[in-house]
């Protein structure tokens, strides 16, 4: 585990990291700065300035997808397209790579409609069905759809990126960075995107080192199971600094690390108020898991609170308010042993693995 004043601390590690290893897995909560992360990193890449500036990162996250903004022909709507930013260097090489030709089985794979890219006006319009000439009938897809559309196009850049073929517009590329790559997805399409993702990875020519990071437990794990080998991470931020904490041969299953994360925090005595947010959350999966209605099921009924409606709404009072995930503040002594005792009863009933939790099973003991 180790501590970071910045994020661009961060990114300096993580390339230092990235000489030995080929990818690094990171998870981190929305609000923790994995985005920002993403750019500091970019920017660490960048030499020179002007014409004669270089890079070497090829990133994926919530800017790329803001190169492709909609145009819905407010005055006659009528020709709603998407809209590509043509002074990004994401799109070198457009038009003669033929992109439609590599994006269209990617975007096979997820979604039923298919797209045209105008070169000169730079718009990619949608379509399901043609009229009676022939002539596809122009849609505005969903903003799921949208996302997946965006990322195809990504994954098809990726692909002539790794491939390091001579000639290639992105022969400059030394790593790509994918940050949260699978919003508005289902679960089903995050395994499809995780595993797609891997297999272009491991299937890649030349030296590209990846980072991915993403606040999505399911796609963690799949990314973890595929690339068994990577550098794994857990990315939180605490009052007034970033800890990066390696999960090594952590089991993947989220949940686990979750309450081993939340395990540490709790024997450390450095609790804050997001925290409550992770535990509501395995409280909330584990009573979905067993059949119960409401995640109180799971918090223990002592005698003086015999229906848990105190420790319940304790929960529930503290794991809401924008300063849970944006500012960190440590919690107030009461709210601590609270948190602990909740946890402590929590572990006690739904048992894991004790040598996960050595403190914890020793307390056990002597209780």
């Amino acid at each position: 585990m180790i501590n970071f004043d910045t994020l661009n601390d961060i990114a300096e590690h993580l390339r230092e990291r990235l000489e030995l290893k080929k990818y690094i897995l990171l998870f981190a909560f929305n609000g923790t700065g994995k985005t920002r992360l993403s750019m500091a990193f970019k920017e660490l890449g960048k030499q020179g300035g002007g014409d004669e500036e270089t890079r070497d990162t090829l990133y994926f996250n919530a800017f790329t997808e803001d190169l492709f903004y909609w145009d819905n022909d407010l005055e006659h709507g009528a020709k709603r397209v998407l809209r590509l930013n043509r002074d990004s260097h994401f799109f070198d090489g457009l038009q003669e790579l033929e992109m439609e030709n590599r994006i269209g089985p990617l975007l096979a794979r997820y979604a039923d409609f298919d797209f045209l890219i105008d070169y000169e006006t730079w718009e990619i319009s949608f379509f399901r069905d043609t009229d009676s000439d022939g002539a596809p009938i122009p849609i505005k897809v969903s903003r799921g759809e949208e996302n997946i559309f965006v990322w195809c196009f990504f994954l098809a850049v990726a692909q002539l990126a790794v491939d390091q073929e001579e000639g290639s517009p992105y022969a400059w590329v030394r790593y790509l960075y994918i940050d949260d790559p699978i919003s508005s997805l289902d679960d089903n399409n995050a395994i499809a995107v995780a595993s797609h993702l891997a297999q272009l990875l491991k299937n890649a020519n030349g030296q590209i080192r990846t980072v991915i990071s993403t606040h999505h437990h399911l796609f963690f794990n799949v990314m973890c199971n595929e690339l068994s080998k990577a550098v794994k991470g857990f990315l939180s931020k605490e009052a007034d600094h970033f800890r990066l904490a390696d999960t090594g041969e952590t089991p993947r299953y989220h949940h686990v690390a979750l309450l081993k994360h939340l395990h540490e925090v709790a024997e450390s005595g450095e609790v804050y108020t997001h925290h409550f947010n992770i535990l509501r959350n395995i409280l909330e999966k584990t009573a979905t898991f067993h059949g119960f209605r409401n995640f109180s099921a799971c918090i223990k009924q002592d005698s003086n609170d015999p229906d848990g409606i105190l420790h319940a709404r304790l929960v529930n009072v503290l794991s809401h308010g924008n300063y849970s995930l944006y500012e960190p503040q440590e919690m107030l002594p009461e709210n601590k042993e609270y948190f602990r005792k909740i946890l402590r009863d929590f572990m006690n009933n739904y048992r894991f693995n004790p040598e996960l939790f050595p403190e914890l099973t020793q307390e056990s003991t002597n209780a």
